[in-house]
């Protein structure tokens, strides 16, 4: 069996993110890789060269874009020998993208490559029911004109109808925000408590564009250079101002447009690669990628939606002999505010962690200042599947930035599933 060998994180690229139909409405997902490949070959010296995956993602995209991957590196100034792969896993994707190149450079199997993903709220397929699809493809058989226009008979204006891509889950009918609303209900999720996570994401990610941390991980695009999404002037004040936005008729609503991410297009990429290849470059290490996980939790009988990723960290932290405390930064992707206090709280529940993860003790308290120290998605925006390269990147800069220390990474999905990764430096 082949000898795992460390994966080093060399560092990313981002276009600033953006709230659906706005500066990207026109892109779409291979323009915003492109640029964003484009980016990240040009900072890091690899026009013309090799690479040995390019590993791309996008969770809404039309079907021409079935190979994302691939038509992007071609676009990007690598080799065209360069290979390209796409995958999916709703919000988790681009996570999973690095970690499938870190998995081959881990392997021997490759020496660098690429994970990322890009998504667009704005730019998305619209289809025929399947009623009118159906009569299409008979056109289509049809072998002369009377059978071509048969497959008309009986047609009716109705099924003109289009039909758009939907985000709510397919085994419940319930979008994420109302499966959120159970879970803060379930938790006793307080919506001041939603507020006051909010606003401080948006006031640690003003702070650090403030101080330069971005100056080398967001190049602009479309006249665009800070994610718009960003309120540095926000306030809890006029986050109490915003009705609930899932829950409007019981009168217990409690995640807002304010506390909650908004649909957003945007693009990340990260580069991956063995310590040698890197050394050969004279390019610096950031940090290691150590280990992953993934998890999934059965949302449709009760379990909440977004609780995966506190059934994926304790089965990581336990196969690493590590605990919650030992990690100088936490990055929990913030789908919503919610959620990532239901996660929190979780974590520190004796009963919880005992009955379903099995534990002797609850894992424990995360220190509020280790927590998404420069912010999140709340106030970056979330294009679904380039929310894990935007964390990776950020967290990998964190790590340099302070010398050492290890970092976590918890990342909830759609479909009840999370993943999880440590970086270390």
């Amino acid at each position: 069996m082949l000898q795992a060998r460390p994966v080093a994180v060399l560092g990313g690229v981002r276009i600033p993110f953006c709230r659906q139909n706005t500066a990207y409405a026109d892109v779409g997902v291979l323009g915003m890789s492109v640029r964003t490949l484009g980016a990240l070959v040009e900072r890091f010296g690899l026009h013309g060269q090799q690479l040995g995956e390019v590993a791309l993602g996008a969770v809404i995209k039309h079907s021409s874009d079935w190979n994302l991957g691939r038509e992007a590196a071609l676009s990007s100034g690598l080799s065209p020998l360069t290979p390209g792969i796409t995958m999916q896993r709703a919000c988790g994707t681009s996570l999973d993208t690095i970690l499938h190149v870190a998995n081959k450079i881990a392997l021997g199997q490759i020496d660098a490559g690429i994970g990322g993903g890009a998504d667009s709220t704005s730019d998305v397929p619209i289809v025929y029911g399947t009623s009118l699809r159906r009569r299409m493809l008979a056109m289509a058989r049809g072998r002369d004109a009377k059978a071509k226009l048969r497959a008309f008979r009986g047609f009716h204006p109705r099924e003109i109808k289009p039909e758009f891509p939907g985000v709510d889950e397919p085994r419940t009918g319930k979008s994420m925000g109302a499966h959120c609303e159970d879970m803060a209900r379930q938790w006793s999720i307080a919506r001041d408590s939603q507020d006051e996570l909010a606003l401080a994401s948006h006031q640690k990610l003003a702070a650090a564009y403030e101080r330069g941390f971005f100056d080398d991980l967001v190049v602009s695009f479309r006249g665009v250079a800070r994610d718009n999404v960003l309120r540095a002037d926000t306030s809890l004040a006029k986050l109490a101002t915003l009705k609930p936005a899932f829950d409007n008729t019981s009168g217990r609503g409690t995640l807002t447009a304010g506390n909650s991410t908004p649909l957003t297009d945007g693009a990340a990429a990260c580069l991956l690669a063995s310590e040698d290849w890197a050394q050969a470059r004279g390019l610096d290490v950031l940090c290691r990628l150590r280990d992953a996980q993934v998890a999934a939790v059965d949302f449709v009988h009760g379990e909440g939606l977004l609780m995966a990723p506190t059934v994926a960290v304790p089965e990581l932290l336990k196969r690493n002999g590590l605990s919650l405390q030992d990690f100088d930064i936490v990055e929990i992707h913030e789908a919503f505010a919610a959620q990532v206090l239901c996660t929190l709280r979780a974590w520190e529940s004796e009963d919880y962690c005992r009955t379903r993860l099995g534990l002797d003790a609850p894992l424990g308290r995360i220190d509020p200042a280790r927590l998404n120290p420069n912010g999140s998605s709340l106030a970056t925006g979330h294009p679904f599947a380039a929310t894990g390269a935007r964390i990776v990147t950020t967290a990998a800069k964190a790590l340099q930035e302070r010398g050492g220390g290890k970092c976590l990474i918890s990342i909830c999905t759609a479909g009840g599933m999370g993943v999880a990764a440590i970086l270390e430096r």
